[in-house]
């Protein structure tokens, strides 16, 4: 019994270790809602912060945080930096809609098809909504699955944390 709590906490504390050195995966192929190819590695913002959020059409807590997100994001752009992906995980039945669906709800976000789950299963998303933050760098520093109103103000917080760093 003695040895199981050192054991335990010797595996927590490699998980959070390796949570911090995870990256995005550089080789997987997206579409464009403009029907472009694209390779993952084209998501970064010149070393500053990017957002990538995992959604759906028909996922309507993903539409509420993007819709809600758009209230504010110039003005986090202003202030951090900050730039948005939003990686569609609609699949070839209905990835005819994202397009229209993101024009209709004016969506100011780079927009990304991940029709095959490819990047979805590299990152490890089983739900939608699943945000990440990336830093400069392109590492994973942040992630969480949902989205409750409101739930905006934390993400922001976090890529302030990320912009204030000497």
């Amino acid at each position: 019994m003695k040895h199981i709590l050192p054991l335990f906490l010797a595996l927590l504390m490699g998980t959070g270790l390796m949570a911090q050195n995870a990256t995005l995966p550089q080789n997987i192929t997206l579409r464009t809602i403009d029907g472009q190819t694209v390779q993952s590695s084209a998501i970064q913002n010149n070393g500053r912060p990017v957002i990538i959020s995992f959604w759906a059409t028909w996922c309507k807590p993903c539409n509420r945080e993007l819709n809600n997100i758009k209230e504010v994001y110039e003005e986090w752009q202003e202030e951090t930096g900050v730039k948005i992906v939003a990686v569609s995980i609609d699949d070839a039945r209905s990835a005819a809609r994202v397009k229209p669906h993101a024009e209709g709800n004016d969506w100011p976000y780079e927009i990304y098809l991940d029709q095959n789950s490819d990047l979805k299963r590299a990152m490890g998303v089983v739900n939608v909504p699943h945000t990440f933050i990336l830093n400069g760098e392109g590492e994973i520093v942040w992630q969480h699955t949902g989205y409750q109103d409101g739930g905006e103000e934390e993400l922001i917080e976090k890529v302030r944390e990320l912009t204030q760093q000497p």
